[in-house]
């Protein structure tokens, strides 16, 4: 009977097989993973951004560090020496001699599969002749020959080799293990011993244990639990937080400590620099003894990060020092607003603890506009773009122009905004223009709505209220596109058009007043007419006949008319009387109920429409992963590369409460439709909220547009619904069918019996 055997590989042909398999599984994902990107490419996305870009600190580190770099070169030569191993011992491996190979009596017989008897007869004479020890023949390869012949014709060893694959019958089965002989060696059992035991119980522990010690310090945003323990502390014990406090909570951050963070150093000359850097900022709090703002690593944080929104100048030794606090400021500000929000959340849950107040979230979002535009608060926002300074602003801020925002310069005709910028040059005044067109610009669109319910814009209290707002980002070149095409008055226009045009409000300001117009125009329409006496008509008759005097335009009906006139009325008061025999009543409430039905058909119809659609966007919204890499952000002072991001959220600002959380949309691009959720206030009445859209890169570009809500009750629940009032009549006729059913079955049972 057939066995097993196994035994360790002496030649080594089967190891390096493990070992060639071993080296691919290594080599070719990690040069899928760590092969170095283009250099090409990425030096074309720097070019492409010059233009804009080209006076960034990002930009200038990012072209100097690729200048500079050589890990690409590094991990190319590590990546391509694994390939020379790995096509190294595919040679080796294909060089060996194969050891397992199938038997195939045809092939020794050098004879076509399904050859007859007689040609195998055939053949076999001819390679015996050959072969033979006798004839001076190679003995080993007659064996076979003869043993080939011996499975082809047979018949028990034909059976043999189509069972079995060999005409002897079942044989042991070989297996062998890929590892050398020596490896098992009695002689080098303790050195294997010792690797094995440094490799799996030192080295690999070691190794799972640094890991795992390290993730679990930082959350899901890289940032230190502990971090995220001091904030949530400062942000209870002040809801109200101004924006010094809020400095000195974010520079008290464990990232800036050493002890916490290996990135961050305290040099020796800090001891003479920082001083010397406390006496230019100022009153910065330095007597404060509240720990852990008097720490050293605090208050060289806060130094370095007042010194970067001041634009001030420091030295080589600690410039490294203030790009590192400068980098984590938006990635902590935004985990404060995460903070923010969720003792916000417990807050309305729980009852009985205090929430942070709006000013203190909004504030951290103005901190991280400041920190990566390197501007203080009070600071203009013209100060974002290039070769402007504090002397410039008094030519912006004059009588003649009065520009404080971006807006307003965009707003100017090219001409005037040319003379008001006569301090540039003509270069630096193209420049000037390029980046304010890559600005951003967004159009802020909303719909209010209740999603799973009957009437979905009816709001009552307590309901879930779903603001869809859309957002479509723009760049301002655009609106200066739109101010050039925009038509001149001409001469012949009346003066109140005129009028109309100078107060039509620019692109980006609210048009409140012109919906209030609208919406009381409207109400004036949908008012009913009083009915009018004679002396009323006769009064109409003579003034319209007036004022066709004076106007011209207006002539005075003839008597033909008037008599045409009043037997159309006559017919039509004829008519009206007819209509009002009971019948024809009948008829036209029957019509008015049946065109009310179609109406309220067609839009549960697009209501339903409407929510698959927004069921199939939130699928694939779940299914789909979208880039966050949007838009560089234009940035003078900023020493990494920003991408566009915004906070969108819904707030009471007469409460100075938030009604929903913010929502970090990471992923504008175009266009981008974002779902803001809020319960609904629970005592009915007309509300005030904000929807208010906010920047975390750019100063100026916030904007704001009100929501009101009218919450209405709640409808009352149906007790007895009519669904379940099933009536007794039914219920009879049911009974005797259900008896009728018992007796035939018993009726059957007893034939089967």
């Amino acid at each position: 009977m057939a066995g097993q055997q196994f035994q360790y590989d002496d030649s080594g042909n089967t190891f390096f097989y493990f070992l060639t398999s071993f080296v691919g599984l290594i080599v070719i994902p990690a040069t899928y993973y760590l092969w170095p990107r283009d250099q090409n490419a990425e030096q074309l996305r720097l070019k492409s951004l010059r233009r804009v870009h080209g006076r960034c600190l990002w930009y200038r580190l990012r072209l100097m560090k690729s200048q500079q770099s050589i890990v690409p070169t590094l991990k190319k030569a590590a990546l391509l020496f694994g390939w020379a191993v790995f096509l190294l011992l595919a040679y080796k491996v294909s060089k060996l001699d194969r050891e397992y190979q199938e038997y195939n009596p045809y092939e020794v017989l050098n004879l076509d599969a399904g050859a007859s008897v007689a040609e195998i007869k055939k053949q076999y004479r001819v390679l015996s002749l050959k072969h033979h020890p006798d004839k001076g023949g190679d003995e080993a390869m007659f064996m076979k020959l003869a043993k080939a012949y011996s499975a082809l014709t047979n018949e028990e060893s034909r059976k043999n080799w189509e069972t079995y694959g060999n005409p002897d019958g079942p044989r042991v089965t070989s297996f062998g293990i890929a590892l050398p002989a020596w490896i098992v060696d009695q002689k080098n059992s303790m050195l294997v011993l010792l690797v094995y035991g440094l490799a799996f119980m030192v080295i690999l522990p070691v190794v799972v244990g640094t890991w795992w010690y390290r993730s679990i310090r930082y959350s899901g945003d890289q940032i230190l639990i502990n971090t995220t323990q001091l904030f949530m502390h400062f942000m209870y014990k002040t809801p109200t937080m101004n924006m010094k406090r809020l400095v000195m909570v974010l520079t008290a951050a464990f990232e800036f400590d050493p002890r916490s963070n290996k990135e961050a150093i305290i040099r020796p000359t800090d001891n003479i620099e920082v001083p010397q850097l406390i006496r230019e900022l100022g009153n910065i709090n330095v007597k404060k003894k509240e720990p852990p703002f008097c720490y050293p690593y605090s208050l060289k944080a806060r130094v370095l990060l007042l010194t970067h929104l001041a634009r001030m100048d420091v030295s080589e030794d600690i410039e490294e020092d203030q790009r590192f606090v400068v980098k984590k400021g938006p990635a902590l500000l935004q985990e404060m607003i995460n903070v923010g929000c969720q003792l916000t959340m417990m807050a309305t849950s729980r009852g009985g603890l205090r929430a942070p107040r709006l000013t203190s979230i909004e504030n951290c979002m103005k901190l991280s506009q400041m920190v990566v535009q390197g501007l203080q608060e009070a600071k203009s926002p013209l100060l974002q773009l290039p070769h402007f300074e504090e002397e410039h602003l008094r030519y912006c801020i004059s009588k003649k122009y009065k520009v404080r925002t971006l807006q307003d310069l965009v707003s100017l005709k090219d001409s005037d905004r040319r003379n008001m910028l006569r301090f540039l040059g003509d270069e630096k005044y193209d420049e000037v223009m390029v980046v304010l067109g890559s600005f951003p610009y967004i159009n802020m669109e909303t719909k209010l709505q209740v999603l799973d319910d009957e009437d979905s814009h009816n709001i009552t209290a307590g309901s879930i209220v779903t603001v869809t707002v859309t957002l479509t980002r723009k760049r301002m070149c655009e609106m200066f596109e739109k101010e050039e095409n925009a038509p001149l008055p001409t001469e012949e226009a009346n003066t109140e058009e005129q009028g109309d045009a100078k107060n039509k409000a620019k692109v980006w300001q609210n048009k409140n007043k012109g919906a209030k117009k609208a919406a009381k125009s409207k109400k004036k329409k949908l008012t009913k007419k009083k009915p009018v006496t004679q002396q009323q008509a006769k009064g109409d008759k003579t003034a319209k006949q007036a004022n066709g005097n004076v106007a011209g335009n207006e002539v005075a009906p003839s008597k033909e008319e008037e008599e045409d006139l009043s037997d159309k009325g006559s017919e039509s008061d004829e008519a009206e009387g007819n209509k009002d025999s009971p019948s024809e009543r009948d008829e036209e409430s029957d019509k008015q109920s049946d065109t009310e039905l179609d109406e309220i058909a067609g839009d549960d119809e697009e209501e339903w429409e409407a929510l698959q659609q927004s069921i199939q966007r939130r699928e694939r919204a779940l299914l789909e992963t979208k880039s966050k890499v949007t838009h560089p952000v234009y940035s003078l002072y900023f020493p990494e590369e920003k991408q566009e991001w915004w906070w969108l959220y819904i707030a009471d600002r007469k409460e100075q409460t938030l009604v929903s959380m913010p929502n970090h949309v990471c992923t504008l691009k175009d266009t981008e439709e974002v779902e803001l959720k809020f319960p609904a206030p629970s005592k009915t009445g007309n509300y005030q909220y904000s929807v208010i859209l906010r920047s975390d890169s750019f100063m100026g570009l916030d904007q704001v547009k009100p929501l009101k809500l009218e919450v209405h009750e709640a409808k009352a629940m149906l007790d007895n619904h009519p669904q379940w009032d099933i009536p007794e009549t039914e219920e009879e006729e049911d009974d005797p069918e259900d008896s009728d059913g018992i007796e035939e079955s018993e009726e059957d049972e007893e034939d089967n019996d």
